[in-house]
């Protein structure tokens, strides 16, 4: 039995891992063990690791790696020390990691380091700021790599890695957004109080090569709602450096008619909440990636997911208030058409398939780079 380990740190990469996690589980011919720290364990983001206690989807190891305003290198020095313990206690024959945040990192450095293979979900994908430095250094330490289509893909022969140890299995959260058991509208309404019978949400990260440019930026953004009319369910932000600036600013908007502030949410709850939504705005991929699966404009905010993703519905502006509003009377006039750029749903099918392959293992932890032949 191969003993596989999932990182996860936030509820984002959660619910990405999570269809990836249930569709091996069944097998019966890997122990599944879920790797659990940032975000997950700090009571001021609704210590969503109770959501990851309540799956039962394998052995958890709970690995605290972060105090509040911590910097991030420390953060990330204290990671990798908390994945490196459980690694020492646990003989990983695979270690996954998601995305562009420090918890991925911090994996990718311990699994390189102990000849841990790693497997990197989401690689070979452009977005803005230090985001995308990390989404490719956690590339270019991984052995293996579960892409979301062929552009990804490209991306990352051109960082030299080797063909054959690329997988197109589209994008997991798609997996659960084309789930036929989504909850309910109104059990999302019922159990998050809401009470909003039209409402956008907003979801705005701090960007930290912006941090000194930040307060202007809440200023020009929380102007601007003010001045729309609409109502909003702000969800809070991540713990990177500045989410202080971000929340505080936030906290100004506390017309309970027209704002209502969830620290965070299941990301099945989520995603039906974004699906009923007039528009999403802010700078979280989900505005870039699922909300294009739904037909919902989105309306991105700044640098953070800058050439992530491209169509007719999403709107890309400026840090201006005027401009913020432009694009949110423009929403009105957007057809709302589903955009499918990311998978069909079954990327939790292709991985078993993969994994279970015997052509899979063992697996190579002896990189190459492969030039691109001009």
């Amino acid at each position: 039995m191969k003993k596989i380990g999932f990182l996860t740190g936030t509820r984002a990469d959660y619910g990405k891992l999570k269809p990836l996690i249930k569709a091996i589980k069944p097998d019966g011919n890997f122990e599944i063990h879920l790797l659990v720290t940032g975000m997950h364990l700090l009571d001021q983001y609704g210590s969503t690791v109770a959501h990851v206690i309540d799956d039962h989807l394998g052995i958890i190891h709970l690995l605290p790696n972060q105090h509040p305003r911590q910097n991030m290198e420390t953060c990330l020095a204290r990671t990798i020390e908390q994945i490196s313990e459980t690694c020492s206690d646990n003989d990983f024959d695979l270690l996954v990691v998601h995305g562009d945040r420090i918890e991925a990192l911090a994996g990718a450095i311990v699994g390189v380091l102990r000849n841990i293979p790693v497997a990197h979900i989401e690689g070979g994908e452009v977005s803005g700021t230090v985001d995308g430095l990390i989404r490719h250094s956690v590339s270019k330490l991984s052995h293996l790599h579960f892409v979301s289509n062929k552009k990804a893909q490209k991306r990352l022969e051109q960082l030299g890695e080797k063909t054959s140890s690329i997988y197109e299995i589209g994008s997991p959260d798609i997996d659960a957004m084309l789930f036929s058991q989504l909850p309910s509208v109104s059990e999302v309404k019922t159990r998050y109080n809401i009470d909003f019978e039209e409402y956008a949400v907003l979801i705005f990260h701090p960007v930290t090569n912006e941090i000194e440019f930040l307060n202007q930026i809440m200023e020009e953004i929380t102007k601007s709602l003010e001045h729309s009319g609409h109502k909003f369910i702000i969800i809070k932000p991540n713990n990177d450096l500045g989410t202080h600036i971000v929340q505080k600013a936030l906290s100004t908007l506390s017309d309970r008619n027209r704002y209502l502030h969830i620290p965070s949410m299941r990301f099945e709850f989520f995603l039906q909440l974004l699906k009923n939504a007039k528009y999403i705005i802010g700078n979280s991929s989900a505005g870039v990636r699922e909300a294009a699966y739904f037909g919902v404009p989105a309306i991105n905010i700044g640098t953070r997911q800058l050439n992530r993703n491209e169509n007719e519905l999403i709107l890309n502006t400026g840090y201006d208030k005027e401009e913020i509003l432009e694009s949110i009377l423009a929403t009105e006039n957007i057809e709302r058409m589903p955009k499918q750029d990311f998978g069909d749903g079954k990327s939790g099918i292709k991985f078993a398939q993969i994994l279970n392959s015997e052509s899979f293992w063992p697996v190579d932890t002896n990189k190459v780079f492969v030039d691109v032949s001009k």
